[in-house]
């Protein structure tokens, strides 16, 4: 067994025990089940989340997507391959349309459910900002799927659960296609980060709608293993060794570099700079992330 495909196992046990370890913080700690959150424990996940913002924002412009526009060029000159389409970018953005529309159709689910515990919304308004009162948002989740203190319905919490755990998938991807440890490092310490703000959340979400703690336990498991999965299937199309195995894992670059694309500009980023209040010390932790990123990728 080679170095990388070490690292890579160990990013895949990793993110699978860290995962578990902070989902179940909020179901076996009672203050978790106080709906209304406090001013600090928003703060905190708030300005974590800027942080993985910025590590997010750093991975995507300083190493997925140069690799991937890198590998695709390369394998459509080796295919012979010669078009005025702009091939590489559009499978970016069919990624970043996957994602999209996996969200829309959750929003859809959830709105012909028709229930009137439903009629709050599954994504925050970000034309309105974000309060931080009681039954705000829980600031710093994160994600495009943001955590409302209001609204307790096992429906909902199942919506979230699946378009959360479908879209970790795509993040393990982009851990498991890396050819350098290095780059595994990096962008396991971008997820890390991220997922681990994102199952605290999801599980505070779960434990205040009311879901049975088998439930609860059965929903973070599953959660816990969508990015080591991801990440399996990367490793199986670079092992496998197909004819068309580099094509394959090229595609599979870009419609992860989209994913990350999304996270970033439409989640995380928008979400925390329309929320009021710290708009500095947000902008700062986004450098933080972002710096620590580049010192990362220039010590490579």
């Amino acid at each position: 067994m080679d170095f990388l495909l070490q690292v890579k196992i160990g990013a895949l046990v990793g993110l699978l025990l860290l995962t578990l370890f902070f989902g179940f913080i909020p179901a076996r700690v009672k203050c978790f089940r106080d709906t209304r959150g406090t001013d600090n424990h928003r703060t905190v996940l708030s300005l974590i989340s800027c942080f993985a913002g910025g590590v997010f924002l750093a991975a995507c412009f300083l190493d997925i997507i140069p690799d991937y526009l890198s590998d695709i060029k390369a394998e459509l000159d080796a295919r012979s391959v010669e078009t005025s389409f702009p091939l590489a970018e559009f499978i970016m953005a069919a990624g970043f349309f996957m994602v999209l529309i996996l969200e829309r159709v959750v929003l859809n689910c959830r709105e012909m459910r028709g229930a009137r515990e439903e009629t709050a919304p599954l994504l925050a308004d970000n034309r309105s900002g974000h309060g931080h009162g009681a039954g705000a948002d829980l600031e710093g989740s994160g994600h495009h799927v943001h955590v409302d203190f209001q609204a307790h319905s096992p429906f909902r919490s199942f919506m979230l659960f699946l378009s959360l755990s479908l879209h970790s998938v795509f993040e393990g991807l982009a851990i498991g296609l890396q050819k350098t440890d290095s780059k595994v490092l990096e962008i396991c310490i971008a997820i890390l980060v991220h997922k681990s703000i994102i199952v605290f959340s999801l599980s505070v979400k779960l434990v205040q709608s009311a879901v049975r703690p088998l439930w609860v336990a059965a929903y973070i498991g599953v959660f816990a293993l969508m990015s080591p999965i991801g990440i399996a299937i990367g490793i199986s199309v670079m092992e496998a060794r197909l004819a068309a195995g580099a094509l394959i894992q090229a595609v599979l670059e870009g419609l992860a570099a989209g994913t990350f694309i999304y996270i970033t500009f439409l989640e995380i980023l928008p979400h925390e700079l329309n929320s009021p209040g710290k708009q500095l010390l947000k902008v700062l932790f986004i450098l933080l992330g972002f710096s620590v990123m580049a010192g990362l990728t220039l010590w490579d």
